[in-house]
């Protein structure tokens, strides 16, 4: 009897570390799955947001209109076919999601930045696209690449946003 019992006892044993293997597998295979969902999102902003390069910059745009943007129009669209709905201003889309540190930026972050007629609020938002790039538009150049350490936007810089 004494036998079958510690059989018993290593075979429950082994079961449940064989459950808790699963199991966690499980969860981190989800984590993955999530994180490879997030990318491939990542790159249909990017490449969608790409295809505007050059549309001109008009403020106060007509929300959805691809005719012309003004900042948060343009990152509202491009999020918005992947399902992703921001609000309509960029000072309301820096509320959105979780706040990251300029350090570690990725690729579909929304970049938030001062610019004159705004003073010290939030008056532009940009996606990043790695690289120190940002993907926007802005005045005279309408969809373009800009870079963070273009003097102009690392001065204005405020804070970013992970939305995905």
């Amino acid at each position: 009897m004494g036998w079958t019992k510690t059989w018993l006892r290593r075979i429950a044993v082994v079961g449940l570390s064989a459950t808790i293997a699963f199991v966690g597998a499980a969860v981190g295979g989800g984590q993955r799955a999530e994180a490879a969902q997030a990318a491939s999102k990542t790159d249909k902003i990017i490449s969608l947001g790409k295809q505007y390069m050059g549309v001109k910059y008009k403020f106060g745009a007509t929300p959805g209109s691809t005719k012309s943007f003004d900042c948060s129009s343009f990152t509202q669209y491009v999020f918005g076919k992947i399902g992703i709905k921001l609000p309509r201003v960029s000072s309301s889309q820096a509320t959105k999601g979780v706040k990251v540190a300029r350090k570690n930026l990725i690729k579909g972050d929304l970049v938030f930045f001062r610019v004159a007629r705004t003073g010290n609020k939030i008056g532009h938002v940009a996606i990043y696209i790695g690289n120190n790039k940002i993907l926007h538009t802005y005045r005279s150049t309408g969809v373009t690449i800009s870079s963070l350490g273009e003097s102009y936007w690392n001065t204005r810089y405020v804070t970013a946003r992970r939305v995905l």
